[in-house]
C-alpha cells in the first residue's frame, strides 16, 4: 500500500497529526484517530494539503494477504470506496476480518502494545467518545523512502493546539487533567459533568461574539416556554388564558418573519417568579384550540 504509506508518513512529517484526538473507541475492537476537527468527519489526505478539496482523498489499496487479524494492524479509516484521507483506524482486538476489503492495511504495532491496552480500556460515552481526551502528541518519523512532495511544510517544532483542539479540552477532561474529580461518580454523573462544561463553552463563545452580554448569565425565572400550539391561536388568546394566573408583562406567539404564519410556539412573561410557577403546574398538557400544549420554563437568555 505504497499510497497509504506515504500519505501517513508525510503528514507525520507536516505535524498534521500533532493534537488529534482519538474520537472513537470500540471496546476490543479498534480505536480511529487523525482528524484534525476532532469529530470523525474531518482530515486531508498530503495531496489534498498541497492542493486542494480537489486532492483530499486517494484510491484504496487493498490486498487479500493483508488481514486485519491481529491487534496492533493499522489501516485507513474511510467512509465508503476511495475516500482515504488522513483517519486511520488501529485494532485492539483479534479477527477483524469484516474490515478486510474495505479498509487499505498499510502498517501495524511494532512497540506499545501497552498503549492500545490502555486506550481500548478508556471510559467512553454511547457514541465511543473518550470521556478524558486522548491525544497524538508527537509524530517522529525514523525512515521515510519517499521524496517529499514540492511544497511540503515540514515545522522545525511541534504546532500550538487550535482553538477548536482547546475548546476539546474545555469540554471534556482533558489529556493531561486529573481523574479524581470523577472517582465514586456515576456515569450520568459524569456525563452531567461534562455537559455543564460543554455548555459554559459555549456560553463563553457566545459571550466573545457579543450574542450574550455574559457567559454566566442565566434564563428568566418568570418566562414560560408554551410549545405544540395550534397555529390559529394568536397572543391575545394565550395573553387572556394565562392571565388567571398573575400579570402578563408580555406574551408573544413567535412567527416567521417572511411569512407571518405561527411556529406553534410562544413565550409568555410574567410580572413575578411565583405566577410563573403556578401557571407552570396548572397548564402543562392543557387543550388550547383543539391542541395539548406543553409548558416549560424557558432557557433562553
Amino acid at each position: 500500500a505504497p499510497k497509504a504509506c506515504e500519505n501517513f508518513l508525510k503528514l507525520c512529517r507536516a505535524k498534521y497529526y500533532n493534537n488529534c484526538l482519538v474520537h472513537l473507541v470500540q471496546r476490543g475492537r479498534l480505536f480511529q484517530t487523525g482528524d484534525p476537527t476532532g469529530t470523525g468527519s474531518g482530515g486531508t489526505s498530503v495531496w489534498g494539503l498541497l492542493h486542494g478539496d480537489s486532492r483530499r482523498f486517494f484510491a484504496d489499496e487493498l490486498r487479500t494477504d493483508l488481514r486485519h487479524d491481529k491487534v496492533g494492524t493499522v489501516s485507513m479509516a474511510n467512509a465508503g470506496p476511495n475516500t482515504n484521507a488522513s483517519q486511520f483506524l488501529i485494532t485492539t482486538g483479534q479477527g477483524m476480518g469484516h474490515l478486510d476489503g474495505r479498509h487499505t492495511v498499510f502498517g501495524e504495532v511494532a512497540e506499545g502494545l501497552d498503549t492500545l491496552a490502555a486506550i481500548d480500556a478508556a471510559y467512553c460515552d454511547k457514541e465511543g467518545r473518550p470521556y478524558q481526551n486522548i491525544r497524538i502528541k508527537h509524530t517522529i518519523v525514523l525512515d521515510d523512502p519517499f521524496p517529499d512532495p514540492a511544497g511540503l511544510p515540514v515545522p522545525d517544532h511541534s504546532p500550538p493546539p487550535t482553538e477548536a483542539q482547546l475548546r476539546h479540552d474545555r469540554e471534556r477532561l482533558a489529556d493531561d487533567e486529573s481523574l479524581d474529580a470523577a472517582a465514586g461518580k456515576t456515569a450520568e454523573e459524569v456525563e452531567e459533568e461534562l455537559a455543564a462544561q460543554a455548555a459554559r463553552s459555549r456560553a463563553e463563545v457566545l459571550e466573545m461574539l457579543g450574542d450574550l452580554p455574559d457567559a454566566d448569565i442565566a434564563p428568566p425565572e418568570n418566562v414560560l416556554f408554551v410549545c405544540k400550539l395550534n397555529p390559529v391561536t394568536q397572543d391575545d388568546d394565550l395573553e387572556v388564558i394565562f392571565s388567571r394566573f398573575g400579570d402578563i408583562r408580555k406574551c408573544e406567539v413567535i412567527r416567521d418573519h417572511r411569512t407571518g404564519e405561527s411556529l406553534n410556539y410562544a413565550f409568555v412573561e410574567f410580572a413575578d417568579k411565583e405566577s410563573c410557577e403556578r401557571a407552570y403546574i396548572k397548564m402543562d398538557g392543557v387543550l388550547i384550540d383543539d391542541r395539548r400544549i406543553k409548558v416549560d420554563f424557558s432557557q433562553s437568555v
